[in-house]
């Protein structure tokens, strides 16, 4: 793996901001829009997914840095949980739940995988691969 020198090169990043334009997108219409608590907490999960993926990448230590991968990959599953309560309340088609809800858990499946990664990797440097 070559090394990440910002933390806008990680997949998982990258990943994370393309979900929170959609998750932004769903919840700036119809009844979602006007649900002002769903809308903020699942809008707030989104982001919390890029901001700590960013963050631990600035932090200097492989330790810091998983602890808050796993803080992301936490707010994925909060995500998810969350687009069941907007599709219960037919705030979502069925459609966009499946395409959200996928982009999220394959989110959380690459945050997995570089935790997985860091954790077997003998660099201890502020950059990490």
């Amino acid at each position: 793996m070559p090394i990440i020198e910002r933390f806008e090169d990680i997949e998982a990043w990258k990943r994370a901001r393309e979900v929170t334009k959609m998750i932004y997108r769903l919840s700036s219409t119809g009844d979602f829009s006007r649900d002002f608590g769903l809308k903020d907490q699942i809008r707030r999960s989104s982001v919390s997914v890029m901001s700590n993926i960013a963050e631990g990448f600035e932090r200097d230590g492989k330790r810091e840095f998983i602890s808050f991968l796993a803080i992301a990959k936490a707010s994925c599953g909060e995500a998810r949980s969350q687009l069941y309560v907007a599709l219960d309340q037919d705030f979502i088609s069925r459609e966009d739940f499946e395409k959200t809800y996928d982009q999220l858990n394959q989110t959380s499946r690459l945050i997995a995988g570089f935790m997985n990664y860091l954790k077997q990797s003998e660099l201890k440097g502020r950059k990490f691969a």
